[in-house]
């Protein structure tokens, strides 16, 4: 629907995912650690008598997919990796005394078209890999026995997405034990009734799951607490029968500690559930209290106060660990985001890992939670890099009639209770117009918008582009269903073509992708609708769209992140427009935006040759570097450069572009001391600072200056020799025994300990003790090597090391060398 003003006042839970992941019931129990796999289509892998012992031991969560060979004779959509069928076994012992209990099994995620077995029995079929399921196991059970679980994964359409997916079980798994009469799965749900400074109420429903279908007198008792001290509670008794399984009660909190971006107050909610007098089951489910308003006119505010959504797209992968990302990676990495003024991510284009959602809540992050990016027919998946060639088209389209409204209503259940959510998007870019949906008004002509045929004009034998509006309602009532409290939204590619049909007016907000263009038109012609941009361009013009229009409430930049796959041609990993690299390290980019985003002073420097006529672009983002290619000879730098690095190593007297990102006033340039060049103001036009000055080896500094000349901030560059040493920059000192991660960042320096970003030695990385090496990241996205093992080259002077425990306590000694280079030594204490 569309609407004029949305106001909400929301609460959502999240569940306790430190402890137990997103297992919202019983006694959960993590099943990672000691699998049995291989790649390949075993015939019968589901047998109980089948010997797998020479099969690849590994833990969970693990995606082959990354350990596998580039090459170019892969697609590029999915970063040049190989995909293919993989079996896992793991054998458990279930204890004689859980007879009589329920047992279920629990997948956080598998990619993809999984199949999983007990002891030889199908449990069932889930095709879509970013989704999380659960199997009642308990008929197939052997009590006091081993039972041997098996799951085939079958990814052999490598090519199904636009980016890359990684491969097998790559999320935890959790063995489930629980009285026949217990919690349902995501069966918790907390939502508001209303909130105000002094009070806020509470609405709680809890479901139950009675498999025996047997009748009892439940009590059902709901606790919240703030620093561990109970302030609302409620009992509620519930007759369970086949026929009525759910409780609704409120909570009235009294002064309620608001959830925001700068404070994210949480609370608990323990849920327990008693019959005749002994508890039963019992779940935590974290939560906290908010609310916000939507509006046509005015855009978005949190709490009462209007903001700006200052947003990123981000990919569920993390580089070199593909994506069986650790916990502490993402937090490392949103923590950076947030550094640097980002205050919203948006799931591009699928649902995410549960710790994904629970750090935004933790960190004060809110999230656009993202379904799908194609619906009943399949996308161009580019197979020779990224937009050339012709495309492929396998992709998830062949499951969606089936599994469709199935895997959206999971979602929204699963993740309802996570506060930082604050919006569905249904679908991504699926009205992109004939990929596949076509209408009249591509001929261009009288009234269209359009002054001639775009996207090739009309195709009369394209599925119909009006079919999107039947669909959208669909899937709108499903999210409704099971979350009324939040508006549905999507990003919308083909604006002008989907204006023609009822896609947009399904939705409570329109998300535009690089369509600021129609930002005062669309306002103008539906004055109802909500406006963002859920996909723009870093351009500073993209962002003026934003911040100097009242009614478009914020922006999503692609990306926040450089995300593996959607690779350009060979050599490639994947799309390198992110604030962050691979490794997480802010991009000289991730600076230009800070200028812009953040209210803390800031100031960096970058520098490159000063450019002319036929110069080679310094942007380094896909789409600058596709528009200078078309220039070819004729390229000319219209805008300083957001890619600046911070480089001061050139020849005597060469003309260098000094560029500076800074949100202060004005700026003035020192170089070994001496003032060079002019003080400068802020250019509004481009948001960038810059001088030409000849080079000189030395020191450079720029200060931010504010309107009365007082500084207040600086950065600074300094030349460097040649490479002398390695040298820590950050790591973790102590990790926990049980698969601790430390980010252990490597910096080649000169003799004098500056940095050498020109360097590109190779590294190689030896442990002593109980640890192992996840990978090597240096992020670059040219480097098409091995990087499965110990050893790698640096980019800019720098890698990221990714060490994990092991399993046992102790001391950790790890050694970094390089040839013709001072080694460095570390260790960590495992506890």
């Amino acid at each position: 629907m569309e609407i004029k003003k949305l106001f909400l006042a929301v609460l959502f839970s999240y569940l306790s995912l430190s402890i137990f992941g997103q297992v919202s019931f019983g006694q959960p129990e993590n099943i990672n650690d000691g699998w049995k796999f291989t790649l390949n289509d075993i015939k019968d892998g589901q047998n109980t008598s089948l010997d797998d012992k020479r099969w690849q031991s590994v833990d969970l969560p693990h995606d082959w997919s990354v350990k596998g060979q580039l090459s170019p004779t892969l697609a590029s959509a999915t970063g040049y990796l190989p995909g293919g069928i993989g079996w896992y076994r793991k054998t458990l012992d279930i204890p004689k005394d859980k007879q009589g209990e329920k047992v279920y099994l629990y997948f956080e995620g598998v990619y993809n078209r999984s199949e999983v077995f007990i002891n030889g029995q199908l449990l069932g079929k889930r095709p879509n890999g970013y989704i999380s399921f659960m199997y009642d196991v308990t008929p197939y059970i052997k009590y006091g026995q081993e039972n041997v679980i098996a799951v085939r994964v079958d990814h052999s359409q490598s090519a199904d997405s636009r980016w890359y997916t990684g491969s097998g079980i790559y999320r935890n798994v959790w063995l489930v034990y629980a009285n026949p009469i217990h919690i349902a799965q995501w069966g918790v749900y907390v939502y508001p009734k209303s909130v105000t400074k002094k009070q806020a109420t509470l609405s709680v429903e809890v479901e139950i799951d009675n498999s025996d279908v047997k009748a009892a007198d439940l009590l059902i008792t709901n606790e919240l607490l703030f620093d561990g001290k109970v302030v609302a509670k409620d009992a509620k008794k519930l007759q369970m029968t086949a026929g009525n399984n759910k409780i609704e009660t409120e909570l009235k909190v009294n002064n309620p500690q608001i959830w925001d971006l700068n404070n994210p107050n949480l609370y608990q909610l323990k849920t327990t559930v008693s019959n005749k007098g002994k508890v039963i089951d019992q779940t935590i489910t974290t939560t906290g209290i908010r609310n916000y308003t939507f509006d046509a006119n005015k855009g978005f505010a949190l709490n009462g106060e209007w903001m700006k959504v200052k947003g990123v797209c981000i990919h569920h992968d993390a580089g070199v660990l593909g994506v069986a990302v650790p916990h502490d990676v993402w937090k490392r990495r949103l923590q950076t985001l947030k550094s640097i003024g980002v205050n919203a991510v948006r799931t591009s284009h699928n649902p995410q890992a549960p710790d994904l959602y629970a750090l935004c809540d933790e960190l004060g992050i809110l999230v656009l939670n993202e379904a799908y990016d194609e619906w009943e027919f399949p996308k161009r998946k580019w197979l020779e890099g990224w937009n050339v060639g012709t495309p492929g088209y396998q992709g998830s389209f062949d499951f969606f009639e089936e599994w469709g409204e199935k895997d959206l209503a999971d979602l929204v259940r699963r993740d309802r209770n996570h506060i930082s959510i604050f919006a569905w998007s249904i679908g991504n870019e699926v009205d992109y117009p004939n990929d596949p949906y076509s209408h009249p008004v591509l001929d261009g002509g009288k009234n269209t918008g359009f002054t001639q045929a775009q996207f090739g004009g009309y195709k009369k034998d394209a599925p119909d582009a009006m079919r999107l509006g039947d669909i959208a309602k669909r899937l709108v009532a499903v999210v409704k269903k099971y979350d009324k409290s939040r508006p549905t939204t999507a990003g919308l590619a083909g604006v002008a073509m989907s204006n023609e049909t009822e896609y947009p007016g399904a939705l409570d907000i329109a998300g535009y992708n690089y369509t600021e263009s129609r930002y005062i038109l669309d306002h103008e012609k539906y004055p109802k609708r909500v406006l963002y941009g859920s996909e723009n361009r870093h351009e500073l013009e993209a962002w003026k769209a934003v911040r100097d229009n009242e009614h478009i409430f914020g922006q999503f930049l692609w990306t926040g992140i450089d995300y593996l796959g959607e690779s350009g041609r060979w050599p490639s990993r994947g799309f390198y427009s992110g604030l962050l690299d691979f490794g997480g390290f802010i991009k000289p980019r991730g600076y230009f935006r800070q200028s812009l985003w953040s209210d803390k002073p800031m100031a960096y420097l970058g520098t490159y040759p000063t450019p002319g006529r036929g110069s080679k672009s310094q942007m380094k983002d896909v789409w600058s570097q596709l528009d200078a290619d078309n220039d070819g000879q004729n390229y000319e730098e219209k805008v300083p450069s957001m890619d600046a690095w911070p480089i001061w190593n050139y020849d005597e007297g060469q003309s260098i572009r000094v560029v500076c990102y800074t949100n202060a006033a004005k700026a003035k340039l020192v170089l070994n001391g001496n003032e060079v060049g002019k003080v400068k103001e802020y250019d509004e036009n481009t948001g960038i600072i810059y001088w030409d000055i000849p080079y000189r080896d030395g020191k450079l500094e720029v200060i931010g200056l504010d309107k009365n000349n007082n500084e207040i901030s600086r950065y600074a560059i300094q030349s460097s020799k040649q490479p002398y040493a390695l040298t820590i920059t950050q790591s973790e000192t102590e990790i926990s025994k049980d698969k601790g991660l430390a980010q252990i960042v490597v910096q080649v320096v000169d003799e004098k300990g500056v940095p050498v970003m020109f360097s590109d030695n190779e590294v190689t990385c030896q442990i002593q003790g109980p640890a192992k090496i996840l990978g090597l990241e240096a992020s670059n996205n040219e480097d098409m090597s091995d990087y499965t093992d110990n050893k790698h080259r640096v980019f800019h002077g720098k890698i990221l090391a990714y060490i994990q425990a092991t399993g046992q306590q102790g001391e950790i000694k790890i050694r970094f060398t390089s040839p013709w280079l001072k080694a460095v030594n570390t260790t960590i204490i495992a506890k």
